[in-house]
This record gives C-alpha cells, structure tokens and sequence, in this order.
C-alpha cells in the first residue's frame, strides 16, 4: 500500500466531503478512492469514516488521523521543495496544475500556456477548464485564475490581471435579415443567444438600462461559449460574449460588434495562488509569465 497515497485521498474524502468529488480532485476513480480508504482502515485496524446511503462523517479516530495525516502530507511537500530547490535554484521544472473557467482558459490562457512551455522545456503543466470554482489546496492546485468578486482568503494570494469585458455580436448575414439594432431595448424583438449557466432571469445587463438586466429569449441557448459562437457565425441570433472569444471574428468581419459604447461593466480577473508555499522556480516563472502577457494594461 502507498501510505502516503492512501493519506492524501482520506484528506481529499474529509475536504471535498463524498467520495465522488475526492476522485475527481485525485483523478482516480470513486472506486479506487473506497480502495484507499479501506486499505487505510485496515492497516490502522480502525473505522475513519462512518457511512451511509445519504452522507458520511468522520469517526473519532478519523478526526485524530485527519490532522496528522496534514501535517505529513504538508511536511513531506516541504521536504520536496528543498529537494528540488537544491537539484536547481534557477532553472524551472517539475509539473504544475492550473485552473481556469472554460472560456476564458481556452481563449487566453491555453496559448499563454503553450508559450510558457516551449521556453522552459523542463516544467510540464495540467489545465483544468471547469467553470465550478476550485478548491485549489483541497485539489492540489498550484494557481487558479477566477473571474468576479474574489471572497476573503488568508492563504491564497491574489494578483489582478485584465478585466473579463463582454461584447455584443451578431453575424452580418443575421443583421442582414433581422436588421440592426441600435438600443439594447431592441434586442426584446431579437434572437438572443443565451448561456444556460445563466439564470435565465439574470437576463444582459447595460449601462444606459440602469440596474435592471433585459430578459431576452432565442430559440438557441448553450453552456458553452464556443457553441454559442459558432451559432453566432452561422446567422442563428445575436450573442453576449467574452471580448476574448469573439475578437478574431470581429477583426475579420464574420461577427460585428453591437452597442460599443454600451456594453455591459467589465468584470474583475485574478491569478490565485497558495500563500504559505514559498514558489518553486516552477510557479514563480509561471505566475511571472502570465503577468506580463495578461496583466493590466497600464
């Protein structure tokens, strides 16, 4: 048995809270997990979890080991650490877990990304798109970037990057036919292409409006902002989306920009990272890298 292994899935089952979710932030399966769980058990010669069909808790002994299995866990990181400062202080390597919501991460951060590592060929890196946040120290996450708000952390540092800004498109052949809109209140008369991890209430928010967002409907609506653009492209409706998606089809004229001087606030984007760990060369040439690439623009 991998004692250690076994460790970090029982501390991922306490944090995360079900087995289903441990898997996905160890990437093994929930099945595996039960496996570590119970290889642990059986080596302690003690129950760490009581469970049931509806939800599990941590037993006394599970709450016990909980707590030293951490401080394991953390000190054997901390001995990887000075390993891998001691092998090379200068040059970066190792492998690094990213994450990012799903647009904007496809859009701008996978290209930065594949840049980072045609320049430093020793570092390998795991990009997780999901648009959920993550819990990066109960997911082993070196960075994240969200967007929005951030809430108030004492171990996670926050650098800002460019605002997420959204555009207003539609195709020229859609404009052709449905004719141009020139107030946002005319987009009520409009296919409008919705994105379903909005509520559908939450409606497209303008300056000119005041606080009240329009509630728009279309007969096209998708989780996925690369959908949504492609159905853009194809003349099905007009689409509120990331400035960063859509700018390629703008520039070339396949999409055209709709109500430039009244588009919806820009909102907040920020690069996370743990703050008790002292970056390897690793992380802090990668958080460098994106600042200088996606910083705000002076």
């Amino acid at each position: 048995m991998d004692k250690l292994r076994s460790m970090a899935v029982f501390v991922a089952v306490a944090d995360t809270g079900s087995f289903a979710a441990a898997a996905q932030a160890q990437h093994l399966s929930a099945v595996m997990v039960g496996k570590h769980i119970r290889q642990l058990e059986e080596h302690l010669g003690a129950r760490l979890l009581q469970r049931d069909t509806r939800k599990q808790r941590l037993t006394e002994v599970g709450v016990a080991f909980l707590e030293e299995a951490r401080l394991i866990l953390e000190q054997v990181r901390r001995a990887d650490t000075v390993a891998e400062r001691l092998r090379d202080d200068r040059r970066p390597s190792g492998h690094l877990r990213v994450t990012a919501p799903l647009t904007l991460g496809g859009a701008a951060i996978a290209p930065v990304i594949t840049q980072f590592l045609r320049i430093y060929p020793d570092v390998s890196l795991d990009l997780a798109l999901a648009d959920r946040m993550s819990d990066l120290i109960a997911e082993a996450f070196d960075a994240a970037i969200r967007i929005g708000p951030l809430p108030d952390s004492d171990h996670l540092i926050a650098r800002p990057l460019r605002p997420y800004r959204m555009t207003v498109c539609a195709s020229p052949d859609y404009l052709r036919e449905r004719g141009t809109p020139t107030d946002p209140r005319e987009l009520v008369d409009h296919s409008c292409l919705n994105h379903l991890l909005w509520h559908r209430d939450a409606g497209w928010r303008f300056g000119s409006i005041g606080p009240e967002p329009l509630r728009l409907s279309g007969r096209f609506a998708s989780n996925h902002g690369e959908a949504l653009r492609r159905a853009a492209l194809d003349g099905c409706g007009i689409v509120l989306q990331p400035e960063v998606l859509l700018a390629d089809d703008i520039a070339a004229g396949r999409l055209v920009r709709l109500f430039e001087h009244d588009l919806p606030p820009p909102r907040p984007v920020h690069l996370l990272y743990p703050r008790d760990r002292q970056p390897l060369p690793k992380l802090s040439r990668f958080i460098e890298f994106v600042l200088e690439r996606l910083g705000p623009e002076v």
